[in-house]
């Protein structure tokens, strides 16, 4: 668990299963069932991480979900309540997902996102994601296409050096919005 100051950071589990369906449901419309939910929280290849604040209307403020796949972590959710959206919430909850890879020794990083995602687009190329590819016609709503993106070196020497580097430039962003990063 990791702490900011009104903010916390945990791997979710079945508590706070209500929880999660209220934020899926406000980002999402309803994304993922409570099995769906539940099969996360249960796998051993899963990671479902939170934000939570006791000062807020909100129980969960973001979550982020990844699932391990041999070396690599396949990034399935970010989602930030639309409340707290524009406070680099997404960005602290991309860093613990990335951590909490590296930490599993995994060595790189996948997602896919819509292509007219470009505020989500600009988040994962601040981290250092490059393009690999495009998935025609992926997401189902509406026959969007999603761009595929990697980031590779999750346990190479400067990886560590990047983790510090967006540790650094998160509390930096979190203070202006009025979160300060305890260490």
């Amino acid at each position: 668990m990791v702490l900011f100051s009104n903010l916390k950071f945990k791997s979710l589990t079945l508590e706070d299963i209500n929880a999660i369906l209220e934020l899926d449901q406000a980002c999402f419309g309803g994304l993922w069932t409570m099995e769906g939910y539940q099969r996360e929280l249960d796998s051993p290849n899963s990671d479902l991480l939170g934000i939570f604040s006791p000062n807020s209307s909100s129980k969960l403020l973001g979550m982020g979900c990844f699932w391990s796949i041999l070396d690599e972590a396949h990034i399935t959710i970010v989602a930030v309540h639309p409340q707290y959206q524009r406070r680099s919430l997404g960005q602290a909850l991309l860093y613990f997902l990335l951590q909490t890879a590296g930490d599993r020794g995994l060595e790189r990083a996948t997602l896919e996102v819509r292509a007219s995602n470009l505020a989500a687009i600009s988040l994962y190329q601040k981290f250092g994601f490059k393009t690999a590819g495009r998935r025609r016609r992926y997401y189902q709503d509406n026959g969007e296409d999603a761009l595929i993106l990697w980031l590779s070196d999750l346990q190479a020497p400067s990886f560590a050096e990047k983790s510090q580097h967006w540790r650094s430039m998160i509390n930096s962003h979190l203070e202006k919005s009025t979160w300060d990063l305890l260490i």
